[in-house]
Protein backbone atom coordinates (compact mmCIF):
# COMPACT_ATOMS: atom_id res chain seq x y z
CA UNK A 1 0.00 0.00 0.00
CA UNK A 2 3.05 2.34 0.74
CA UNK A 3 4.12 1.85 -2.68
CA UNK A 4 1.10 2.27 -4.34
CA UNK A 5 1.21 5.72 -2.36
CA UNK A 6 4.65 7.39 -3.69
CA UNK A 7 3.95 6.15 -6.35
CA UNK A 8 0.88 8.11 -6.84
CA UNK A 9 2.11 10.71 -5.35
CA UNK A 10 5.00 10.74 -7.45
CA UNK A 11 2.57 10.70 -10.89
CA UNK A 12 1.05 14.15 -8.58
CA UNK A 13 4.58 15.22 -8.68
CA UNK A 14 4.68 14.92 -12.76
CA UNK A 15 1.28 15.82 -13.32
CA UNK A 16 1.98 19.73 -12.30
CA UNK A 17 3.85 19.77 -15.36
CA UNK A 18 1.12 19.20 -17.56
CA UNK A 19 -0.06 22.60 -17.43
CA UNK A 20 2.58 23.21 -19.70
CA UNK A 21 -0.24 22.23 -21.82
CA UNK A 22 -2.34 25.39 -21.90
CA UNK A 23 0.70 27.16 -23.18
CA UNK A 24 -0.44 28.02 -26.71
CA UNK A 25 -3.05 30.05 -24.73
CA UNK A 26 -1.45 31.79 -22.56
CA UNK A 27 1.45 33.10 -25.86
CA UNK A 28 -0.89 35.34 -27.60
CA UNK A 29 -0.60 37.54 -24.51
CA UNK A 30 3.11 37.56 -24.09
CA UNK A 31 3.37 40.98 -23.63
CA UNK A 32 0.88 40.60 -20.73
CA UNK A 33 2.72 38.29 -19.15
CA UNK A 34 6.06 40.15 -19.25
CA UNK A 35 4.13 43.27 -17.69
CA UNK A 36 2.61 41.53 -14.70
CA UNK A 37 6.15 39.89 -14.23
CA UNK A 38 7.52 43.35 -13.65
CA UNK A 39 4.76 44.08 -11.63
CA UNK A 40 5.31 41.19 -9.54
CA UNK A 41 9.25 41.68 -9.32
CA UNK A 42 8.78 45.20 -8.15
CA UNK A 43 5.88 44.60 -6.06
CA UNK A 44 8.18 41.60 -4.15
CA UNK A 45 10.99 43.44 -3.86
CA UNK A 46 9.19 46.54 -2.55
CA UNK A 47 8.33 44.15 0.41
CA UNK A 48 11.72 43.26 1.02
CA UNK A 49 12.83 46.39 0.95
CA UNK A 50 10.63 47.19 3.96
CA UNK A 51 12.52 45.28 5.96
CA UNK A 52 15.77 47.00 5.40
CA UNK A 53 13.57 50.49 5.93
CA UNK A 54 12.88 48.92 9.36
CA UNK A 55 16.06 48.65 10.05
CA UNK A 56 17.62 51.95 9.33
CA UNK A 57 14.33 53.63 11.23
CA UNK A 58 15.23 51.42 14.33
CA UNK A 59 19.32 51.61 14.02
CA UNK A 60 19.54 55.25 12.99
CA UNK A 61 16.12 57.27 13.25
CA UNK A 62 15.65 57.57 16.51
CA UNK A 63 18.00 59.43 18.52
CA UNK A 64 18.51 61.16 15.32
CA UNK A 65 17.72 64.97 14.26
CA UNK A 66 13.87 65.67 13.47
CA UNK A 67 14.77 65.97 9.60
CA UNK A 68 16.14 62.31 9.48
CA UNK A 69 13.42 60.92 11.13
CA UNK A 70 11.15 62.57 8.55
CA UNK A 71 13.57 61.35 5.84
CA UNK A 72 13.34 57.43 6.94
CA UNK A 73 9.67 57.82 7.45
CA UNK A 74 8.85 59.41 3.76
CA UNK A 75 11.32 57.14 2.03
CA UNK A 76 9.43 54.26 4.14
CA UNK A 77 6.06 55.73 2.36
CA UNK A 78 7.65 55.94 -0.73
CA UNK A 79 8.47 52.35 -0.51
CA UNK A 80 4.79 51.41 0.38
CA UNK A 81 3.41 53.55 -2.49
CA UNK A 82 5.30 51.91 -5.28
CA UNK A 83 4.45 48.19 -3.26
CA UNK A 84 0.95 49.46 -3.59
CA UNK A 85 0.94 50.55 -7.38
CA UNK A 86 2.67 47.21 -8.54
CA UNK A 87 0.85 45.27 -6.40
CA UNK A 88 -2.88 46.86 -8.37
CA UNK A 89 -0.66 46.53 -11.40
CA UNK A 90 0.01 42.89 -10.48
CA UNK A 91 -3.53 41.90 -9.57
CA UNK A 92 -5.13 43.76 -12.73
CA UNK A 93 -2.77 42.10 -15.44
CA UNK A 94 -2.90 38.69 -13.90
CA UNK A 95 -6.69 38.67 -13.26
CA UNK A 96 -7.47 39.91 -16.86
CA UNK A 97 -4.82 37.27 -17.83
CA UNK A 98 -6.32 34.35 -16.57
CA UNK A 99 -10.14 35.69 -17.54
CA UNK A 100 -8.88 36.17 -21.34
CA UNK A 101 -7.17 32.64 -21.51
CA UNK A 102 -9.96 30.86 -20.11
CA UNK A 103 -12.61 32.51 -22.35
CA UNK A 104 -10.24 31.67 -25.47
CA UNK A 105 -9.85 28.27 -23.71
CA UNK A 106 -13.74 27.72 -23.15
CA UNK A 107 -14.57 29.04 -26.94
CA UNK A 108 -11.79 26.79 -28.24
CA UNK A 109 -13.35 23.65 -26.49
CA UNK A 110 -16.93 24.28 -27.41
CA UNK A 111 -16.03 25.31 -30.73
CA UNK A 112 -14.19 21.72 -31.12
CA UNK A 113 -16.83 19.36 -29.07
CA UNK A 114 -19.40 21.04 -31.37
CA UNK A 115 -18.31 20.11 -34.22
CA UNK A 116 -17.65 15.83 -33.06
CA UNK A 117 -19.96 13.57 -34.33
CA UNK A 118 -22.65 12.24 -32.42
CA UNK A 119 -20.33 8.76 -31.92
CA UNK A 120 -18.32 10.66 -29.18
CA UNK A 121 -21.63 11.30 -26.88
CA UNK A 122 -22.42 7.31 -27.12
CA UNK A 123 -19.41 7.15 -24.60
CA UNK A 124 -19.03 10.84 -23.43
CA UNK A 125 -22.11 11.33 -20.74
CA UNK A 126 -23.03 15.25 -21.88
CA UNK A 127 -22.89 16.14 -18.29
CA UNK A 128 -19.19 15.24 -18.00
CA UNK A 129 -17.87 17.67 -21.11
CA UNK A 130 -19.83 20.28 -19.40
CA UNK A 131 -18.22 20.14 -16.03
CA UNK A 132 -15.09 20.37 -17.84
CA UNK A 133 -16.43 23.27 -19.51
CA UNK A 134 -16.97 24.83 -16.85
CA UNK A 135 -15.65 23.05 -13.28
CA UNK A 136 -12.24 22.01 -15.20
CA UNK A 137 -11.56 25.78 -16.64
CA UNK A 138 -12.63 27.42 -13.40
CA UNK A 139 -9.70 25.64 -11.69
CA UNK A 140 -7.15 26.73 -14.46
CA UNK A 141 -8.64 30.74 -14.31
CA UNK A 142 -7.79 30.25 -10.97
CA UNK A 143 -4.36 29.20 -11.53
CA UNK A 144 -3.90 32.18 -14.15
CA UNK A 145 -5.61 34.49 -12.98
CA UNK A 146 -4.70 34.07 -9.05
CA UNK A 147 -2.51 30.78 -7.90
CA UNK A 148 0.44 31.01 -10.49
CA UNK A 149 0.94 35.15 -9.51
CA UNK A 150 0.48 34.44 -5.89
CA UNK A 151 3.20 30.97 -6.53
CA UNK A 152 5.70 32.94 -8.30
CA UNK A 153 5.99 35.99 -5.95
CA UNK A 154 6.44 34.04 -2.97
CA UNK A 155 8.97 32.23 -4.82
CA UNK A 156 10.89 35.15 -5.41
CA UNK A 157 9.96 36.31 -1.61
CA UNK A 158 11.28 33.23 -0.18
CA UNK A 159 14.50 33.59 -2.49
CA UNK A 160 15.14 37.43 -1.60
CA UNK A 161 14.23 37.08 1.77
CA UNK A 162 16.60 34.20 2.55
CA UNK A 163 19.04 36.06 1.23
CA UNK A 164 18.55 39.25 3.33
CA UNK A 165 18.23 36.35 6.20
CA UNK A 166 21.68 35.64 5.50
CA UNK A 167 22.83 39.14 5.63
CA UNK A 168 21.20 40.32 8.68
CA UNK A 169 22.53 37.16 10.67
CA UNK A 170 24.18 34.56 9.24
CA UNK A 171 24.12 32.56 12.98
CA UNK A 172 20.42 33.29 13.11
CA UNK A 173 19.90 32.18 9.73
CA UNK A 174 21.06 28.37 10.35
CA UNK A 175 18.81 28.18 12.75
CA UNK A 176 15.81 29.05 11.10
CA UNK A 177 16.80 26.68 8.04
CA UNK A 178 17.52 23.89 10.61
CA UNK A 179 13.71 24.75 12.19
CA UNK A 180 12.20 24.75 8.51
CA UNK A 181 11.76 21.07 7.99
CA UNK A 182 10.61 20.48 11.87
CA UNK A 183 7.69 23.25 10.75
CA UNK A 184 7.03 22.19 7.25
CA UNK A 185 6.75 18.16 6.77
CA UNK A 186 4.13 18.36 9.68
CA UNK A 187 2.07 20.56 7.45
CA UNK A 188 2.71 19.24 4.07
CA UNK A 189 1.38 15.76 5.89
CA UNK A 190 -1.77 16.97 7.35
CA UNK A 191 -2.27 19.56 4.13
CA UNK A 192 -2.18 16.62 2.08
CA UNK A 193 -5.00 15.03 4.18
CA UNK A 194 -7.14 18.27 4.36
CA UNK A 195 -6.49 18.47 -0.25
CA UNK A 196 -8.37 14.20 0.06
CA UNK A 197 -11.36 15.73 1.73
CA UNK A 198 -11.57 18.43 -0.02
CA UNK A 199 -11.70 16.35 -3.52
CA UNK A 200 -14.17 13.70 -1.57
CA UNK A 201 -16.16 17.20 -0.11
CA UNK A 202 -16.44 18.17 -4.19
CA UNK A 203 -17.50 14.76 -5.30
CA UNK A 204 -20.29 14.83 -2.82
CA UNK A 205 -21.54 18.36 -3.52
CA UNK A 206 -21.14 16.86 -7.11
CA UNK A 207 -23.67 14.04 -6.03
CA UNK A 208 -26.22 16.83 -4.56
CA UNK A 209 -26.21 18.77 -7.73
CA UNK A 210 -26.51 15.19 -9.98
CA UNK A 211 -29.57 14.02 -8.34
CA UNK A 212 -31.22 17.72 -8.21
CA UNK A 213 -30.45 17.75 -11.54
CA UNK A 214 -32.00 14.93 -12.26
CA UNK A 215 -35.24 14.63 -10.33
CA UNK A 216 -35.71 18.68 -10.92
CA UNK A 217 -35.27 17.73 -14.70
CA UNK A 218 -38.29 15.15 -14.94
CA UNK A 219 -40.42 16.71 -11.96
CA UNK A 220 -43.47 15.89 -13.76
CA UNK A 221 -42.54 11.48 -14.41
CA UNK A 222 -41.54 12.12 -10.00
CA UNK A 223 -44.94 13.52 -9.40
CA UNK A 224 -47.10 11.67 -11.90
CA UNK A 225 -45.42 8.41 -9.46
CA UNK A 226 -46.08 10.40 -6.11
CA UNK A 227 -41.93 9.82 -5.92
CA UNK A 228 -41.55 13.10 -4.04
CA UNK A 229 -41.50 11.34 -0.57
CA UNK A 230 -38.63 9.09 -1.63
CA UNK A 231 -36.55 11.71 -3.42
CA UNK A 232 -36.61 13.94 -0.45
CA UNK A 233 -35.71 11.20 2.03
CA UNK A 234 -32.59 10.56 -0.65
CA UNK A 235 -31.60 13.84 -1.60
CA UNK A 236 -31.32 14.34 2.77
CA UNK A 237 -29.51 11.22 2.76
CA UNK A 238 -26.41 12.55 0.13
CA UNK A 239 -26.61 15.79 1.72
CA UNK A 240 -25.83 14.15 4.67
CA UNK A 241 -22.81 12.33 3.61
CA UNK A 242 -22.08 15.93 2.18
CA UNK A 243 -21.79 17.39 5.26
CA UNK A 244 -20.13 14.65 7.02
CA UNK A 245 -17.56 15.25 4.63
CA UNK A 246 -17.45 18.72 5.50
CA UNK A 247 -17.37 18.51 8.77
CA UNK A 248 -14.09 16.07 8.89
CA UNK A 249 -12.95 18.12 6.03
CA UNK A 250 -13.18 21.23 8.35
CA UNK A 251 -11.99 19.31 11.45
CA UNK A 252 -8.83 18.77 9.54
CA UNK A 253 -8.22 22.18 8.26
CA UNK A 254 -9.31 23.75 11.88
CA UNK A 255 -6.20 21.26 13.03
CA UNK A 256 -4.27 22.56 10.29
CA UNK A 257 -4.46 26.09 11.31
CA UNK A 258 -3.72 25.42 14.76
CA UNK A 259 -0.59 23.47 14.05
CA UNK A 260 0.91 25.83 11.60
CA UNK A 261 -0.04 28.68 14.43
CA UNK A 262 1.73 26.64 17.04
CA UNK A 263 4.81 25.52 15.03
CA UNK A 264 5.52 28.77 12.73
CA UNK A 265 4.97 31.20 15.98
CA UNK A 266 7.17 29.17 18.26
CA UNK A 267 9.48 28.65 15.50
CA UNK A 268 9.82 32.77 15.25
CA UNK A 269 10.05 33.00 19.15
CA UNK A 270 12.44 30.74 19.46
CA UNK A 271 14.65 32.39 16.87
CA UNK A 272 13.85 36.10 18.38
CA UNK A 273 15.01 34.80 21.65
CA UNK A 274 17.83 33.81 20.33
CA UNK A 275 18.02 37.12 18.64
CA UNK A 276 17.51 39.33 21.45
CA UNK A 277 20.27 37.47 23.70
CA UNK A 278 22.29 38.44 20.56
CA UNK A 279 21.11 42.16 20.83
CA UNK A 280 22.10 42.18 24.79
CA UNK A 281 25.51 41.20 23.73
CA UNK A 282 26.23 43.20 21.23
CA UNK A 283 26.57 40.90 18.55
CA UNK A 284 24.08 42.19 16.55
CA UNK A 285 21.79 45.73 16.56
CA UNK A 286 18.20 45.80 17.05
CA UNK A 287 17.36 47.23 13.95
CA UNK A 288 18.98 43.70 12.52
CA UNK A 289 17.18 41.74 14.62
CA UNK A 290 14.08 43.49 13.52
CA UNK A 291 14.59 43.58 9.85
CA UNK A 292 15.80 39.73 10.43
CA UNK A 293 12.01 38.89 12.46
CA UNK A 294 10.45 40.35 9.04
CA UNK A 295 12.25 38.30 6.81
CA UNK A 296 12.05 35.31 8.60
CA UNK A 297 8.39 36.10 9.06
CA UNK A 298 8.29 36.26 4.79
CA UNK A 299 10.11 33.28 4.44
CA UNK A 300 8.13 31.26 6.75
CA UNK A 301 4.95 32.59 5.28
CA UNK A 302 6.10 32.13 1.95
CA UNK A 303 6.99 28.23 2.14
CA UNK A 304 3.32 27.95 3.74
CA UNK A 305 2.06 29.52 1.00
CA UNK A 306 4.16 27.44 -1.51
CA UNK A 307 2.90 24.23 -0.05
CA UNK A 308 -0.76 25.22 -0.29
CA UNK A 309 -0.38 26.55 -3.93
CA UNK A 310 1.12 23.47 -4.79
CA UNK A 311 -2.30 21.34 -4.45
CA UNK A 312 -4.12 24.29 -6.28
CA UNK A 313 -1.61 23.37 -8.89
CA UNK A 314 -2.23 19.80 -9.17
CA UNK A 315 -5.72 20.16 -9.24
CA UNK A 316 -5.43 22.86 -11.93
CA UNK A 317 -2.86 20.29 -14.29
CA UNK A 318 -5.33 17.28 -13.72
CA UNK A 319 -8.50 19.94 -15.25
CA UNK A 320 -5.92 21.31 -17.55
CA UNK A 321 -5.33 17.21 -18.51
CA UNK A 322 -9.17 16.63 -18.94
CA UNK A 323 -9.52 19.73 -21.23
CA UNK A 324 -6.30 18.41 -23.63
CA UNK A 325 -8.58 15.58 -24.08
CA UNK A 326 -11.18 16.92 -25.37
CA UNK A 327 -9.21 18.80 -27.45
CA UNK A 328 -7.11 15.39 -29.08
CA UNK A 329 -10.12 13.79 -29.64
CA UNK A 330 -10.47 13.62 -33.21
CA UNK A 331 -13.99 13.96 -35.44
CA UNK A 332 -14.84 10.75 -36.41
CA UNK A 333 -16.23 12.12 -39.82
CA UNK A 334 -13.11 12.99 -41.70
CA UNK A 335 -13.45 15.91 -44.24
CA UNK A 336 -11.91 14.81 -47.76
CA UNK A 337 -9.87 17.52 -48.97
CA UNK A 338 -10.23 18.36 -51.84
CA UNK A 339 -13.90 17.75 -50.87
CA UNK A 340 -16.47 16.89 -54.07
CA UNK A 341 -18.80 19.63 -54.64
CA UNK A 342 -22.55 18.53 -55.21
CA UNK A 343 -24.17 19.16 -57.74
CA UNK A 344 -26.41 22.87 -57.84
CA UNK A 345 -29.62 23.29 -56.15
CA UNK A 346 -32.93 21.16 -56.95
CA UNK A 347 -34.67 17.86 -56.36
CA UNK A 348 -32.05 15.24 -55.30
CA UNK A 349 -31.23 11.59 -55.94
CA UNK A 350 -30.34 9.23 -52.79
CA UNK A 351 -28.68 5.87 -52.72
CA UNK A 352 -27.46 3.38 -50.33
CA UNK A 353 -25.28 0.67 -51.64
CA UNK A 354 -24.65 -2.40 -49.88
CA UNK A 355 -24.40 -0.67 -46.30
CA UNK A 356 -23.55 -2.04 -43.15
CA UNK A 357 -23.27 -0.67 -40.41
CA UNK A 358 -22.50 -0.69 -36.39
CA UNK A 359 -22.66 2.16 -33.94
CA UNK A 360 -19.74 2.62 -31.57
CA UNK A 361 -21.27 1.27 -28.54
CA UNK A 362 -22.65 -1.43 -30.03
CA UNK A 363 -19.67 -2.74 -32.60
CA UNK A 364 -21.32 -6.12 -31.70
CA UNK A 365 -24.87 -5.66 -33.23
CA UNK A 366 -25.48 -4.67 -36.98
CA UNK A 367 -27.58 -1.51 -37.20
CA UNK A 368 -27.77 -2.13 -41.05
CA UNK A 369 -26.52 -5.03 -43.10
CA UNK A 370 -26.22 -4.90 -46.85
CA UNK A 371 -28.79 -2.34 -47.06
CA UNK A 372 -29.44 -1.16 -50.14
CA UNK A 373 -31.71 1.33 -51.57
CA UNK A 374 -32.47 4.44 -54.01
CA UNK A 375 -34.56 7.34 -53.76
CA UNK A 376 -35.69 9.01 -57.38
CA UNK A 377 -35.75 12.42 -56.95
CA UNK A 378 -38.27 13.84 -56.30
CA UNK A 379 -39.65 10.88 -54.89
CA UNK A 380 -41.47 10.13 -51.55
CA UNK A 381 -40.48 6.80 -49.46
CA UNK A 382 -41.94 5.48 -46.52
CA UNK A 383 -39.79 3.60 -44.25
CA UNK A 384 -42.09 0.94 -41.51
CA UNK A 385 -40.37 -1.62 -39.86
CA UNK A 386 -40.25 -2.63 -35.92
CA UNK A 387 -38.19 -0.99 -33.28
CA UNK A 388 -34.85 -1.71 -33.88
CA UNK A 389 -34.84 -2.54 -37.42
CA UNK A 390 -32.64 0.98 -38.66
CA UNK A 391 -35.03 2.74 -40.02
CA UNK A 392 -33.50 5.57 -37.63
CA UNK A 393 -30.09 4.51 -38.51
CA UNK A 394 -30.81 5.45 -42.38
CA UNK A 395 -31.52 9.05 -41.35
CA UNK A 396 -28.37 9.00 -39.17
CA UNK A 397 -26.03 7.94 -42.33
CA UNK A 398 -27.86 9.88 -44.83
CA UNK A 399 -27.24 13.13 -42.24
CA UNK A 400 -23.84 11.96 -42.01
CA UNK A 401 -23.74 11.68 -38.34
CA UNK A 402 -21.48 8.27 -38.98
CA UNK A 403 -20.13 6.72 -41.89
CA UNK A 404 -20.69 3.46 -42.64
CA UNK A 405 -18.31 0.70 -42.48
CA UNK A 406 -19.32 -1.19 -45.60
CA UNK A 407 -21.22 0.22 -48.84
CA UNK A 408 -21.46 3.98 -50.10
CA UNK A 409 -24.37 6.35 -48.99
CA UNK A 410 -24.78 8.84 -52.18
CA UNK A 411 -26.39 12.12 -52.95
CA UNK A 412 -26.66 12.55 -56.93
CA UNK A 413 -23.94 10.30 -57.41
CA UNK A 414 -21.69 11.78 -54.93
CA UNK A 415 -19.95 9.92 -52.21
CA UNK A 416 -20.85 11.50 -49.10
CA UNK A 417 -17.19 10.41 -47.12
CA UNK A 418 -15.92 13.05 -50.81
CA UNK A 419 -18.69 15.84 -50.24
CA UNK A 420 -18.15 18.49 -47.22
CA UNK A 421 -20.85 17.43 -44.74
CA UNK A 422 -21.57 20.94 -43.62
CA UNK A 423 -22.81 21.13 -47.67
CA UNK A 424 -24.76 17.98 -47.34
CA UNK A 425 -26.30 18.50 -44.23
CA UNK A 426 -27.86 21.86 -45.87
CA UNK A 427 -29.79 20.39 -48.41
CA UNK A 428 -31.65 18.08 -45.72
CA UNK A 429 -35.01 19.51 -43.49
CA UNK A 430 -35.52 17.51 -40.41
CA UNK A 431 -38.43 16.73 -38.54
CA UNK A 432 -37.98 14.78 -35.66
CA UNK A 433 -40.09 12.29 -33.75
CA UNK A 434 -39.08 14.28 -30.15
CA UNK A 435 -38.87 18.05 -31.37
CA UNK A 436 -36.41 19.80 -30.02
CA UNK A 437 -37.02 23.48 -28.90
CA UNK A 438 -34.65 25.52 -27.17
CA UNK A 439 -34.88 27.75 -24.49
CA UNK A 440 -35.73 31.19 -26.38
CA UNK A 441 -38.63 32.60 -27.92
CA UNK A 442 -40.54 31.85 -30.60
CA UNK A 443 -38.90 33.69 -33.53
CA UNK A 444 -35.30 31.99 -32.78
CA UNK A 445 -36.70 28.72 -32.48
CA UNK A 446 -38.49 28.74 -36.02
CA UNK A 447 -34.87 30.95 -37.42
CA UNK A 448 -33.00 28.52 -36.19
CA UNK A 449 -32.75 26.94 -39.77
CA UNK A 450 -32.45 30.16 -41.51
CA UNK A 451 -30.84 32.68 -39.25
CA UNK A 452 -31.15 34.79 -42.46
CA UNK A 453 -34.91 34.48 -42.90
CA UNK A 454 -37.12 38.01 -42.17
CA UNK A 455 -40.04 37.91 -40.27
CA UNK A 456 -42.76 37.78 -43.60
CA UNK A 457 -41.04 34.64 -44.18
CA UNK A 458 -41.10 33.17 -40.64
CA UNK A 459 -45.10 33.87 -40.25
CA UNK A 460 -45.23 32.36 -43.95
CA UNK A 461 -43.45 28.85 -42.22
CA UNK A 462 -45.17 29.15 -38.96
CA UNK A 463 -48.72 29.40 -41.00
CA UNK A 464 -47.93 26.48 -43.50
CA UNK A 465 -47.05 24.39 -40.43
CA UNK A 466 -50.93 25.12 -38.85
CA UNK A 467 -48.48 27.02 -35.57
CA UNK A 468 -49.20 30.49 -36.23
CA UNK A 469 -52.70 30.64 -34.86
CA UNK A 470 -51.49 29.38 -31.54
CA UNK A 471 -48.01 31.63 -31.89
CA UNK A 472 -50.51 35.12 -32.19
CA UNK A 473 -52.35 34.04 -29.09
CA UNK A 474 -49.13 33.52 -26.84
CA UNK A 475 -48.45 36.66 -24.56
CA UNK A 476 -45.99 38.27 -26.61
CA UNK A 477 -46.25 36.64 -30.14
CA UNK A 478 -43.62 35.08 -31.84
CA UNK A 479 -41.41 37.21 -28.78
CA UNK A 480 -42.57 34.69 -26.29
CA UNK A 481 -40.17 33.10 -23.95
CA UNK A 482 -41.19 29.06 -24.44
CA UNK A 483 -39.11 27.69 -21.23
CA UNK A 484 -36.28 25.31 -20.93
CA UNK A 485 -37.06 22.67 -23.77
CA UNK A 486 -40.26 24.57 -24.51
CA UNK A 487 -42.52 23.45 -21.51
CA UNK A 488 -44.77 26.45 -21.50
CA UNK A 489 -46.04 24.27 -25.06
CA UNK A 490 -47.97 21.26 -25.68
CA UNK A 491 -46.44 18.37 -27.32
CA UNK A 492 -48.54 19.17 -30.45
CA UNK A 493 -47.52 22.81 -30.30
CA UNK A 494 -43.66 22.21 -30.25
CA UNK A 495 -43.88 19.12 -32.80
CA UNK A 496 -45.48 22.28 -35.04
CA UNK A 497 -42.90 24.44 -34.80
CA UNK A 498 -40.56 21.71 -35.53
CA UNK A 499 -41.97 21.65 -38.62
CA UNK A 500 -41.84 25.24 -39.19
CA UNK A 501 -38.40 25.14 -38.95
CA UNK A 502 -37.99 23.00 -41.54
CA UNK A 503 -40.36 24.85 -44.01
CA UNK A 504 -38.39 27.81 -43.33
CA UNK A 505 -35.52 25.96 -44.38
CA UNK A 506 -36.81 24.74 -47.58
CA UNK A 507 -34.27 22.01 -48.24
CA UNK A 508 -34.68 19.98 -51.63
CA UNK A 509 -34.44 16.55 -49.03
CA UNK A 510 -36.93 15.81 -45.80
CA UNK A 511 -36.29 13.49 -43.29
CA UNK A 512 -39.76 13.16 -41.42
CA UNK A 513 -39.39 10.76 -38.18
CA UNK A 514 -43.44 10.55 -37.37
CA UNK A 515 -43.56 14.26 -37.79
CA UNK A 516 -47.34 13.89 -36.91
CA UNK A 517 -47.00 11.35 -34.13
CA UNK A 518 -47.71 14.22 -31.38
CA UNK A 519 -50.92 16.03 -33.20
CA UNK A 520 -54.46 15.98 -32.59
CA UNK A 521 -56.82 14.70 -34.92
CA UNK A 522 -57.27 18.09 -36.36
CA UNK A 523 -53.86 19.51 -36.47
CA UNK A 524 -52.37 16.36 -38.10
CA UNK A 525 -55.24 16.67 -40.91
CA UNK A 526 -53.68 20.85 -41.05
CA UNK A 527 -50.08 19.69 -40.71
CA UNK A 528 -50.20 17.13 -43.07
CA UNK A 529 -51.57 19.12 -46.05
CA UNK A 530 -48.38 21.50 -45.13
CA UNK A 531 -46.79 18.73 -45.55
CA UNK A 532 -48.13 17.46 -48.21
CA UNK A 533 -47.00 20.92 -50.16
CA UNK A 534 -43.64 20.73 -48.54
CA UNK A 535 -42.95 17.37 -49.94
CA UNK A 536 -43.74 18.33 -53.37
CA UNK A 537 -40.85 18.20 -55.81
CA UNK A 538 -38.75 17.24 -53.28
CA UNK A 539 -37.05 13.64 -52.10
CA UNK A 540 -38.53 12.90 -49.19
CA UNK A 541 -38.07 9.65 -46.58
CA UNK A 542 -40.62 9.34 -43.80
CA UNK A 543 -40.25 7.03 -41.03
CA UNK A 544 -43.94 6.39 -40.18
CA UNK A 545 -46.71 3.93 -38.49
CA UNK A 546 -49.51 6.56 -39.76
CA UNK A 547 -51.90 5.57 -42.48
CA UNK A 548 -52.19 8.85 -44.17
CA UNK A 549 -48.34 9.42 -44.76
CA UNK A 550 -47.44 5.87 -45.62
CA UNK A 551 -50.99 5.59 -48.39
CA UNK A 552 -49.56 8.79 -49.71
CA UNK A 553 -45.88 7.08 -50.05
CA UNK A 554 -44.55 6.58 -53.69
CA UNK A 555 -43.00 2.91 -52.08
CA UNK A 556 -42.78 1.90 -49.15
CA UNK A 557 -39.79 0.11 -47.93
CA UNK A 558 -40.43 -2.50 -44.81
CA UNK A 559 -37.16 -3.23 -43.04
CA UNK A 560 -35.98 -5.81 -40.11
CA UNK A 561 -33.28 -6.26 -38.57
CA UNK A 562 -31.22 -3.52 -40.73
CA UNK A 563 -32.42 -5.07 -44.20
CA UNK A 564 -35.01 -4.42 -46.20
CA UNK A 565 -37.94 -7.18 -46.18
CA UNK A 566 -40.16 -5.59 -48.81
CA UNK A 567 -40.82 -2.74 -50.90
CA UNK A 568 -43.98 -2.02 -53.05
CA UNK A 569 -47.46 0.18 -52.22
CA UNK A 570 -49.61 -0.39 -49.35
CA UNK A 571 -52.59 -2.29 -51.41
CA UNK A 572 -49.59 -4.65 -52.60
CA UNK A 573 -47.90 -5.14 -49.42
CA UNK A 574 -50.86 -5.80 -47.54
CA UNK A 575 -51.83 -8.29 -50.10
CA UNK A 576 -48.47 -10.35 -49.81
CA UNK A 577 -49.00 -11.43 -46.36
CA UNK A 578 -46.00 -10.88 -45.33
CA UNK A 579 -44.50 -8.60 -42.13
CA UNK A 580 -46.27 -5.26 -43.95
CA UNK A 581 -49.30 -7.16 -43.68
CA UNK A 582 -49.12 -8.21 -39.94
CA UNK A 583 -47.50 -4.72 -38.81
CA UNK A 584 -50.58 -3.06 -40.73
CA UNK A 585 -52.92 -4.89 -39.36
CA UNK A 586 -52.18 -4.63 -35.20
CA UNK A 587 -51.05 -0.66 -36.59
CA UNK A 588 -53.65 0.39 -39.34
CA UNK A 589 -56.63 -2.45 -37.82
CA UNK A 590 -56.61 -3.60 -41.10
CA UNK A 591 -57.96 -7.07 -42.03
Amino acid sequence: MRRMGLQSEREERRSVGKLGQILPFISPYKWIVVAAGVALVVSAGSVLAIGQAIRRVIDHGFGSEQALIDQYFIALLGVVIVLAAATFARYFLVTWLGERIIADLRAAVYSHIIGLSPAFFETMRTGEVLSRLTADTTLIQTVIGSTASIALRNLLMFIGGSVLLVVSSPKLTGFVFALLPVVILPIMVFGRKVRRLSRTSQDRIADISSYAEESLTAIQVVQAFCHEAVDRLRFSSVTGEAFSVAIERTRARAWLTALVMLLIFGAVDLVVWIGAKDVIGGEMSGGQLAAFVFYAIIVAGAVGALAEVYGELQRAAGAAERLMELLAVQPGIAVANPTTPLPAMGSVAISFRDVTFQYPSRPELPALKDFSLDVAPGETIALVGPSGAGKTTVFQLLLRFYDPQAGQVMLDGVDLRQADPLEVRSRIGLVPQDPVIFAANARENIRYSRPDADDDQLRAAADAANALGFIDELPDGLDTFLGERGVRLSGGQRQRLSIARAILANPPILLLDEATSSLDAESERAVQNALDGLMADRTTIVIAHRLATVLKADRIIVMENGTVVETGRHEDLVNRDGLYARFAALQFNTH
